[in-house]
């Protein structure tokens, strides 16, 4: 097969964006203003003990055994209440600048992914699950609010003030001191054999949690399809037993932890902190005023490490998420042409064409076809010869990784996509119709179209009478006010196709999901797409395409036979074959 000239120019693809995971470069939009809150969160803390230290100060004064220097007590009640206005205003203001850069973040990675989503291959959703990917988008962007909004001022307040506190407690008794860190150290030692193995369970609890939302969105997305064919209880079954493994993980994980945690907690708790302080002050003879202090200040020592300890999970949790959204951004795009070229005409090739997946196993090896306008060729096959791979290589669902796709001449890899998708249709099995009314499905490809030019369509392809008969005609909205059997969500989808004219137009398994009713409404909807179109048809039903102008023959990744039907049965090839399971079957039926 002859090169087109314009082959050589291949288009400038975009480089693959290197991964960058961590936290680092989601948050680098919105450091400096972390870094302020850190700030002011720091002098915060620094304020907050200015009360106790002026208690103390003043339990000296009042139990020094001498008369109390009443303007010294006054000084020292302003200093308690400047403290603690200050420590207000800095809390407030640190929490409330973090709070506004969260909200920055997660709009600016929104706002990243839906521009990366828009620009990956379209195969690229057809490999992941829906619940997978809702959980990047929806889920993660929440998990990373702590380390935005959180993660530094509570780090700040979390280790700043008891700090502080025992160093200022040192200097009142340093023997004291040790006595009462001892509960503090135990706590350390219980939460380091607690996340012994953290990260493994974490990586395995996304794992589990992934399986479960994809069950869940899968089990919502499909039951009208489970309902109709009787097979609810089954459905529900699946998602149960997600659910389950999911509760019998999380509680084989978390059982122990739990007991282990809640003995931890108790040894950092208020009332265990104060009798150790009182405990020791006594047995030491510490004196009334710094006898005071450490009730006070040591008693406060566990609510910071506690705040440590849940603000550390909730970091693990933000860093994973982080990552995934990484993932996300660091997808590759599309090719893109620097220099886009538009083709001529209608006509299609499939010149040398390769392809694999993953790289090590062939998917379509050196195929060869040519689609002249205004003629339909049918692709035939087994299930896995290919034949949807091949298809949807024509409106770049992937590239190929060997010869070339070419419309008019050009490569499809050197147009740009508004012009490829203006020139390529496509009406596949998995009919997708947006949760809004039927006019904006049906005009998806051209939101300027008028109405007449939407009842026209419609007409075409055999719906119309169906809609006029819904509640608000064309205004109603699929899934509220319109529900749709697979034959009429297939015919709307035709209508769609028909509404957009483009020269050249794929139809994966059309009739795939129509009842018996509406399968002679939708071939007749079909029809009406041939006229000046290069079609483009799969179909198991193999006569459905008994007319088609050229029917090409699929095995393992390759064109095993070619030509129209009647010459396919007389070669008593592979189509042959296929022809006459067929025959037998719907014979059978009948």
């Amino acid at each position: 097969m002859t090169a087109s000239v314009l082959d050589p120019v291949l288009p400038e693809v975009a480089p693959p964006v290197p991964k960058k995971s961590g936290l680092g470069v989601l948050l680098s939009p919105v450091r400096g203003r972390l870094v302020a809150a850190g700030a002011l969160q720091l002098l915060g803390a620094l304020a907050a003990l200015a009360p106790y230290v002026a208690v103390v100060e003043i339990g000296r004064e009042l139990l020094g055994g001498g008369p109390a220097d009443r303007g010294a007590v006054w000084l020292w009640v302003a200093l308690c209440g400047v403290g603690f206005a200050s420590r207000t205003a800095c809390s407030a203001a640190a929490y409330t600048l973090s709070h506004i850069a969260d909200a920055d973040v997660g709009l600016l990675i929104r706002r990243r992914m839906a521009d990366r989503l828009g620009r990956v291959p379209l195969g690229w959703f057809t490999e992941r699950s829906s619940g997978r990917v809702k959980r990047v988008l929806s889920d993660d962007v929440a998990a990373v609010h702590h380390a935005v909004a959180h993660a530094i001022n509570d780090l700040v307040a979390a280790v700043v003030v008891p700090v502080v506190a025992l160093g200022y407690l040192f200097v009142l008794d340093w023997r004291l001191t040790l006595i009462c860190l001892a509960p503090i150290v135990l706590w350390f030692a219980a939460v380091a054999w607690m996340m012994r193995d953290g990260s493994a369970r974490m990586t395995q609890w996304s794992a589990e949690l992934d399986r479960v939302n994809a069950a869940v969105v899968e089990f919502v997305d499909g039951i009208a399809v489970v309902k109709a064919f009787g097979q609810a209880g089954r459905a529900r079954d699946r998602y149960r037993r997600a659910a389950d493994d999911l509760a019998r993980f999380l509680s084989e994980w978390a059982g122990p932890m739990r007991r282990m945690e809640a003995l931890s907690t108790a040894l950092v708790s208020p009332p265990v902190l104060l009798l150790v302080a009182l405990g020791g002050g006594v047995l030491l003879a510490v004196e009334p005023a710094e006898l005071i202090a450490f009730a006070m200040l040591a008693v406060g020592l566990g609510a910071p490490i506690l705040a440590l300890g849940f603000g550390a999970q909730a970091m693990q949790v933000a860093t994973e998420a982080a990552g995934r959204i990484a993932d996300l951004l660091a997808t590759s795009e599309l090719g893109r042409a620097a220099d886009p070229v538009a083709p001529v005409d209608g006509r299609v090739e499939f010149d040398s064409v390769r392809f694999s997946y993953d790289g090590q196993t062939t998917v379509l090896d050196g195929v060869d076809i040519v689609m002249a306008p205004g003629t339909v060729t049918a692709l035939v096959g087994a299930s896995g010869s290919g034949k949807s791979t091949l298809a949807r290589l024509l409106p770049r669902f992937w590239d190929v990784e060997g010869g070339a796709v070419r419309i008019g001449g050009v490569d499809v890899r050197r147009m740009s996509e508004r012009e490829l998708y203006r020139r390529v249709g496509f009406v596949f099995q998995e009919t997708a119709l947006l949760r809004t009314s039927i006019r904006d499905n049906i005009a998806l490809g051209r939101p300027d179209a008028n109405a007449a030019e939407v009842a026209a369509a419609a007409r075409a392809a055999q719906i119309h009478e169906r809609v006029e008969a819904l509640p608000r005609g064309y205004d109603s909205v699929v899934g509220a006010d319109a529900h749709l059997s697979g034959g009429e969500a297939q015919r709307i989808s035709i209508a769609r196709a028909l509404l957009s004219d483009t020269p050249v137009l794929v139809l994966d398994e059309a009739t795939a999901f129509a009842d018996p009713e509406s399968e002679a409404a939708v071939q007749d909807a079909l029809s009406r797409l041939v006229a000046g179109r290069t079609l483009l048809v799969i179909a198991h039903r193999l006569h459905t395409i008994r007319h088609a102008d050229r029917i090409v023959v699929l095995s393992r990744g390759r064109v095993v036979e070619a030509g129209k039907h009647e010459e396919l049965v007389a070669a008593d090839g592979e189509y042959a074959r296929m022809w006459r399971s067929q025959v037998v079957v719907r014979k059978e039926a009948r």
